[in-house]
């Protein structure tokens, strides 16, 4: 059926239904009833690109074609939300920089080795902005420092490689900061190289099966305004991931519309001065 507006097919029920299941299934992401226009809009340039006449055979597409698995991929980056910046949600960054590096510090110091991980990384400003803070910090000179950045879209991790960024990317970063870490490239700007290489990027599903042991024990894990869009066991089967992948000690760091209440009781709350976080108990149950 087509819309008298714009000749652009509409998706039916059923079609929203198999579609869902399918972006379910892949990567965890719960589309909700109410957001069936959303993925609608999303996925219009998708069935064009292709040159599909309905909803229904771009479904058949997904399931049948062998180019369905790598269109899928395709599909989850168009419904998922990659907006993002550098310095966002600056009191939980204060909190990270001023009084989570220094217990970091002071507990891995027999092994000068530090590992923190942005989950949902999405276009890289998240794990280049922690990379920033670790420089600034001045405590880690001579470590082996390592910020790891995750996520499902390929088109995000290949811009966040890139490390070049525009005004958009920029508009939270804190004054100097733009002349001490960046160079100009046209009309973006370039993170410095000694910093691009704190960072490395990989591809990963969190909700997928084995992806535990992609992933080194970590210090610290953020993962900010990604675990809205699961349901709830995918939410618990993440937590897990985390709990796993984290040193006893380490700090979760959620965004600040997140919490663990009815999720999970394996993290304590921690009381900072600049914010709440997470934290897996160290054994013997020793608090910062």
């Amino acid at each position: 059926m087509a819309r008298i507006d714009d000749h652009r097919p509409e998706m039916s029920a059923e079609e929203f239904r198999l579609l869902r299941d399918l972006v379910y299934e892949r990567s965890g992401i719960s589309i909700q009833e109410d957001l069936k226009f959303v993925m609608e809009r999303r996925l219009w340039p998708r069935l064009e690109a292709l040159g599909l006449r309905d909803f229904a055979a771009y479904h058949r597409f997904l399931r049948l074609d062998p180019r369905g698995a790598g269109e899928l991929d395709f599909a989850i980056e168009a419904l998922a939300t990659n907006e993002t910046y550098f310095f966002r949600e600056p009191l939980q960054l204060q909190a990270f920089s001023r009084e989570i590096l220094p217990i970091l510090e002071a507990q891995n110091r027999a092994t000068r080795r530090l590992r923190v991980w942005s989950a949902g990384c999405s276009t890289g400003e998240e794990p280049y902005t922690l990379a920033i803070l670790i420089e600034e910090s001045g405590r880690f000179q001579g470590w082996d420092v390592q910020v790891l950045g995750t996520d499902i879209s390929r088109r995000v991790l290949a811009s966040a490689r890139r490390a070049e960024y525009g005004p958009s990317s920029m508009r939270a970063m804190p004054e100097g900061y733009l002349e001490r870490y960046f160079t100009p490239a046209g009309a973006r700007h370039r993170l410095r190289e000694d910093v691009r290489s704190l960072v490395t990027f990989g591809y990963l599903n969190l909700v997928e099966p084995g992806a535990g042991p992609l992933v080194p024990r970590q210090d610290a894990v953020f993962c900010r305004n990604v675990l809205i869009y699961f349901d709830l066991p995918a939410r618990r089967r993440v937590l897990d991931l985390f709990h796993a992948r984290l040193h006893d000690g380490g700090f979760l760091l959620l965004g600040h519309s997140e919490s663990l209440i009815n999720l999970t009781s394996a993290f304590e709350l921690v009381h900072l001065q600049s914010d709440l976080v997470y934290r897996k108990p160290l054994a013997g149950g020793g608090r910062p």
